[in-house]
């Protein structure tokens, strides 16, 4: 099933070393947001579980799995799609994964980690399945002859009983801002993960605030002097009746005692504001429309496809256009033939726009009757498999000759 040696001769395996040490910024600490506040974060397992952070990994992720994978072949300058053993591979990349699942991974894995590594498994030259790795198991190597190797960790769902060192022929490498390193990637929460810690010490301060019924709710005065037990004892009465779950319940005070509510002071009232920056920094760093993840105001005009057109171009493309790449490059796509996801997916028009779109590709003879079915899945009807225009219509270089003619 490997078309490599499982172990390396000692004396190649002593040649390799890890490729942070091979003429680049050598990496002292790339752990997310480290460097903003001089704190040690180990892991993204903390910082991903803000809301905003969650909910933009989960929107790319989810937004470029449901593209379906084509592969098409150019023929007379035309692009069409063709079945076979990459397509084959694509739509069913593992015995665990459908293509969904798989594509979904992949985006996590280069979101969260900023790299994603694929193992290819073979029979004999034939790659028969894709494994993305987990990132955190992977370390690239370069030997002193400048080869590129993996180092992998146990994989058992790909059935690797154990450590190897692979051939960069065997991995497809997608790594996102290589900022330090060609081979080493970067995530977004490398610099969104300090607003996403303030924002969850924010939440955590206000679980703690609204347990509490309030930070210091209110003063229970007495005319006269009390002492220290008194105190106490009436501190922890009114704490157990009328904070917490008991909030609102209707005290009864005697003896000349007088309750005086205090107001929220100005630095709990901005912490709704806090949260929302918090949120907007992390859509910044994923370029994700903060509206998309519900952080601010939805824009008012009414063009979808124009607010769908931006977040394509400004968020989705780059990822997109770096995993179809890999993809022509990892599975050794036949020459003349490309690796592309299905943007109608994405681009989905409500039923009126799609259909008047459509009328008016046909009318203006871009597209055949049968094409424009096709894309509301309707079948091909009699006459309908080429373009019409009216009879009417004339080229300009017609038009001109007839004005040139004798009367």
């Amino acid at each position: 099933m490997w078309p490599f040696r499982k172990k390396q001769p000692e004396a190649e395996a002593k040649a390799l070393a890890p490729a942070e040490d091979y003429g680049w910024t050598r990496i002292f600490d790339w752990r997310p947001g480290a460097w903003q506040s001089h704190a040690a974060y180990t892991t993204s397992d903390s910082v991903v579980t803000h809301s905003a952070l969650f909910a933009c990994t989960s929107l790319i992720s989810g937004d470029i799995a449901k593209l379906r994978p084509l592969v098409q072949r150019r023929s007379g300058g035309i692009w069409t799609d063709v079945r076979g053993n990459a397509f084959a591979l694509l739509s069913n990349p593992n015995s665990y994964q459908n293509h969904i699942r798989f594509k979904q991974q992949w985006i996590e894995s280069k979101l969260l980690h900023g790299n994603t590594y694929v193992l290819k498994e073979r029979e004999g030259r034939q790659i028969t399945a894709l494994h993305v790795l987990d990132p955190t198991k992977v370390e690239p190597l370069i030997s002193d002859a400048g080869e590129v190797f993996y180092r992998l960790k146990r994989h058992r769902l790909a059935r690797q009983p154990e450590d190897i060192n692979v051939p960069a022929r065997e991995i497809i490498h997608d790594r996102w801002n290589c900022i330090y390193h060609p081979l080493v990637g970067l995530p977004p929460i490398y610099a969104s993960a300090a607003p996403s810690r303030m924002g969850l010490t924010i939440q955590g301060n206000a679980k703690e605030f609204f347990d509490n019924a309030s930070n210091a709710s209110g003063v229970l005065t007495a005319p006269g002097n009390i002492s220290d037990e008194t105190a106490k004892r009436l501190k922890e009465y009114w704490e157990g009746g009328f904070t917490g779950s008991n909030s609102g319940r209707v005290a009864i005070l005697g003896d000349g005692l007088e309750y005086q509510q205090m107001r929220m002071s100005n630095v709990d009232a901005q912490m709704l504001e806090h949260l929302k920056w918090t949120a907007e920094t992390i859509c910044s760093t994923f370029r994700v429309p903060g509206y998309m993840i519900g952080v601010g105001q939805m824009p008012t005009h009414n063009n979808i496809e124009a607010l769908v057109t931006q977040y394509y171009s400004q968020c989705l493309q780059v990822l997109i256009e770096d995993m179809e790449a890999a993809l022509d490059n990892g599975i050794n796509v036949p020459n003349g033939q490309r690796v592309q996801l299905d943007l109608d997916g994405l681009f989905r028009m409500d039923t009126q726009t799609h259909v008047e779109s459509l009328a008016r590709a046909v009318g203006a003879g871009i597209m055949a009757p049968d094409e424009a079915r096709a894309k509301l899945n309707l079948g091909p009807v009699p006459g309908g498999q080429h373009p019409y225009l009216q009879q009417q219509n004339y080229s300009l270089e017609a038009l001109a000759s007839r004005g040139s003619a004798p009367d």
